[in-house]
């Protein structure tokens, strides 16, 4: 993978990431790393769901595959805020 390559899944899980923690009620207690690590987990698992049944790749923005890896990263998100409040309190 080239350098490129890292910093795009940084970017876009980063990106992601957030979209997930906006789309979560409440304050989630977990800091940016860790919401930027579920980002780039999110976009590469949506990546994966999304063009299994071939709905990946369709012409200008993909806005399921976007839709999928929101999702992901929501419930990644709500996940991490929940054990990672509890072990931090």
């Amino acid at each position: 993978m080239a350098i490129s390559g890292v910093f795009s899944a940084l970017f876009i899980g980063l990106i992601i990431g957030a979209l997930g923690r906006l789309v979560v009620p409440g304050k989630q207690r977990i800091p940016l790393w860790l919401t930027i690590l579920i980002g780039i987990v999110a976009a590469l698992i949506g990546t994966f769901a999304a063009n299994a049944p071939g709905v990946g790749d369709t012409r200008g923005i993909d806005w399921i595959e976007l839709f999928i890896q929101m999702a992901l990263a929501a419930g990644g998100v709500s996940l991490a805020a929940g054990l990672y409040g509890r072990r931090h309190l």
